[in-house]
Formats: C-alpha cells, sequence, structure tokens
C-alpha cells in the first residue's frame, strides 16, 4: 500500500527536488508550505496546503486530513544575516515551529520524521565535520537549527517519534531535467549568483578574502548536488522505516572547492571568461567547511553521485538561463 509523507516547507528549493525524489520512489506526497519563501510553481509532485507551522489549528487540520505516515520537515528561514538582525523570525519560526510540528505528529500518530539541518550548527573548523564534532553556531540561525534538533530528540523520547536529522553542507545545484531549480528573492548563494552575473555585460566576481590559510587563499566550501540530498531523504525515510532509531548524519562530498576554483568552473562550464576582483572578509566565515560523510555511506548506504562541481554548475546553469527567459 502506497505511504504518505507530508512535506513541509516543499515548496522552497530542497523540498521541492524531495518532493520528486518521494515520488519516484512511490510516496504519495502532500505540502505544506506558507509561500512566504516558497513558490506555488514549484509543487509539481502531490497537492499542496497552504498552511503556516505556526497556527497549531492548521496543522491539526492537515493531519486530520492527510493522516502521513511520515514528515519530511525543511519549512524553515535560511538568510544567514537576516538571522543576525532578525533572531526573533528564526526561533520563532524554526524552533516554535518545529515543536508545534511535533505536536501535531504525536496527536496524530505519526512517528517518523527526517528534518532538515544544516552544518552551521557545528564550531567552526578546518577539519572535515564527523557527526560527534562539538556545536557551537556561530549565528542565530545555526543555533535555532541545532535547538530543533534537541528538541526534535527530547519529544522523539517521550512521545515515541524516531527522526534522523540530515546536516547539509552546501546545498547547490538544479534538477538535471530543469523542472525545477533554485529560487530565492533575494538570492545569497554563491553559485546563482555568479551564473546570473556571467549573463550581464561588465560583470566581475568578486572574493571576499585571498589570505585565508587555504590552498590558493580562498574560502573552502563542500557543494552538494540538490538531488543528492533529496536522495538522502528518501534514503532515510526507508531506514526509518525499516525500524532504524533516531540519528544525525552530515550531507556533503569530503571534498571541498575553493573559491577560486569554483570561479574557474564557472568558466569552464559557461565558456566564459570572468573578471576577478578582491574584498575583505566576510565576518564569521570559516576558512573551511568540508564534511566527513562517512557515517551516511556506512547507515543509509547514501553517496553524493551528482556533486561533481561541473555537473552542479552545468544544471544550474540550465535553470538560471530558464529563470532569465521567463523575466
Amino acid at each position: 500500500m502506497t505511504k504518505t509523507v507530508l512535506v513541509t516547507g516543499g515548496a522552497g528549493y530542497v523540498g521541492s527536488h524531495t518532493c520528486k525524489a518521494l515520488a519516484r520512489a512511490g510516496w504519495r506526497v502532500v505540502v505544506y508550505d506558507n509561500l512566504e519563501r516558497g513558490w506555488r510553481d514549484l509543487v509539481k509532485w502531490g497537492d499542496l496546503i497552504e498552511g503556516d507551522l505556526l497556527d497549531p489549528a492548521a496543522l491539526k487540520a492537515a493531519f486530520d486530513t492527510v493522516k502521513p505516515d511520515a514528515v519530511a520537515h525543511f519549512a524553515a528561514l535560511a538568510y544567514v544575516g537576516e538571522s543576525v538582525t532578525h533572531p526573533e523570525r528564526y526561533y520563532r519560526n524554526n524552533l516554535l515551529g518545529t515543536l508545534n510540528l511535533l505536536e501535531a505528529m504525536a496527536g496524530a500518530g505519526t512517528n517518523k520524521l527526517v528534518f532538515s539541518s544544516t552544518c552551521a550548527i557545528y564550531a567552526p573548523t578546518n577539519a572535515p565535520l564527523t557527526e560527534d564534532m562539538p556545536q557551537s553556531p556561530v549565528n542565530p540561525y545555526g543555533a535555532s537549527k541545532m535547538m530543533a534538533e534537541r528538541v526534535i530528540r527530547d519529544f522523539g523520547a517521550a512521545h515515541g517519534i524516531r527522526s534522523v536529522s540530515l546536516r547539509y553542507f552546501n546545498a547547490s545545484g538544479c534538477d538535471a531535467d530543469g523542472e525545477i531549480g533554485e529560487r530565492h528573492e533575494p538570492e545569497t548563494h554563491v553559485i546563482p549568483l555568479i551564473l546570473r552575473g556571467v549573463m550581464q555585460d561588465d560583470y566581475a566576481f568578486t572574493i571576499n578574502g585571498n589570505d585565508f590559510p587555504t590552498r590558493d587563499g580562498t574560502c573552502v566550501r563542500d557543494y552538494v548536488h540538490v538531488a543528492d540530498l533529496a536522495s538522502a531523504h528518501v534514503q532515510a525515510l526507508h531506514y526509518l522505516d525499516e525500524g532504524g532509531n533516531t540519528d544525525a548524519f552530515n550531507l556533503g562530498t569530503g571534498k571541498g572547492t575553493t573559491v577560486s576554483e569554483l570561479v574557474s568552473a564557472v568558466e569552464r562550464v559557461s565558456g566564459l571568461s570572468i573578471p576577478r576582483k578582491y574584498g575583505p572578509r566576510r565576518d564569521g566565515d570559516p576558512p573551511s567547511l568540508v564534511a566527513a560523510p562517512d557515517k551516511a555511506r556506512k547507515v543509509l548506504g547514501w553517496l553524493p553521485e551528482q556533486s561533481d562541481i561541473d555537473h552542479i554548475l552545468r544544471t544550474a546553469k540550465l535553470w538560471a538561463e530558464q529563470e532569465a527567459s521567463r523575466t
């Protein structure tokens, strides 16, 4: 019998890609999203219920109607800078919203949850990050996710909800079929920004800091394709369906790309030369953020099969060109 998954935030970037992967894996998908940061046209696999995590009555009504077997929870605010200037929004939406969701799950008897978390919960370090490394977020966004993970574990222990927290590194790329992609307003992620830039005249890419203790002096980041993140959610739900215990996993490639290497890769994929200029370091930018993804491979059987940087950029470029043609 087909099982149903309720996907909070399923109209957003990673959520919409995961809906496609879940539908292909045989799940009945229902999206719950308030469309504040999501997009109606990205909901292509399953029905949409417009609702807010901060509305317990609406949540209860959704669970009464859908009767989900499991929940995939993406709904969150995710701008680091905004979290610093408006922390109240982040603790209210990301933390209280998660608590409301857990109460609705307990009331409905839904006992499986996959949570969209982040590497921003960790203390910055140059070493590859393992799941047992110290958690000391440097911004309210990361802190809200760390606290939500704690609430999920505590609530699960009390109410029998088993969960998997998936700690993303740099989500990137777009659906290779061009059906959905990355869209944020405002856009803050480096790959869509640079791909928009190369479509403009007189564009130069600013590298913030070239004196980091890395192989070329620029920051190192672990870019993981959004389709690989989506497949991890499918595998996490399978793990829970098979009786897996509450756990957390890093999702990254284990290989970092410097900012300079990223610009060179964009030049390869686009066939264009990109002028570079250098600015000061941004406050709080760690030199390196790279995952140690061994646990996800061993326990979930997950491998980042689409996360070659050139493939990431080709899929993102396809989507950026489609988006530009619509405007």
